[in-house]
């Protein structure tokens, strides 16, 4: 095998590896399995337009991180496609009091705050008041956990 035969199989492969690559550092989102929807359903811009809960419509629907994202509207759909990093949650959707604490747990849709302009979830309304208590240190603890603490087999049991 010449030098160059060597050097073309080696870019090759690495080619065919890159999307592998890629796709492991793709970080986890919670997403139910029977229906693989993200936030339960709801739509996550609206948290940022409305400030509330709005179910979404599995008729306007978008497919990111793995999970199927739904949305109230076409323009809350548009304003997501442009920029899901900014509308998405943080954690992946998980439970952003119990990420601070190392622990990947489902939320509560209606549990949740807008901070900093991003959007935290938790497990309940209760929870939710003890997190806003000292949320910035939650949150700089769950930043060190995620999203290392969620475990591929914990998406297989939801």
């Amino acid at each position: 095998m010449t030098f160059k035969q060597l050097i073309s199989i080696s870019i090759l492969l690495l080619l065919m590896i890159t999307p592998i690559i890629l796709q492991a550092k793709e970080k986890p989102i919670f997403a139910s399995k029977r229906t693989n929807t993200a936030i339960k359903g709801y739509d996550s811009v609206a948290y940022f337009t409305e400030n509330k809960a709005v179910k979404g419509s599995k008729t306007i629907a978008y497919k990111w991180h793995g999970a199927q994202w739904l949305f109230s509207s076409k323009e809350h759909l548009s304003l997501f496609i442009n920029t899901p990093e900014k509308y998405a949650p943080q954690y992946g959707g998980w439970c952003a009091y119990a990420m601070s604490d190392g622990r990947a747990v489902a939320i509560n849709p209606k549990a949740f705050e807008i901070y900093n302009d991003r959007l935290y979830l938790n497990y309940s309304n209760s929870v939710l008041g003890h997190w806003r208590k000292e949320k910035d240190q939650f949150i700089k603890q769950a930043d060190g956990h995620y999203p290392d603490v969620v475990d591929i087999s914990v998406l297989e049991k939801l």
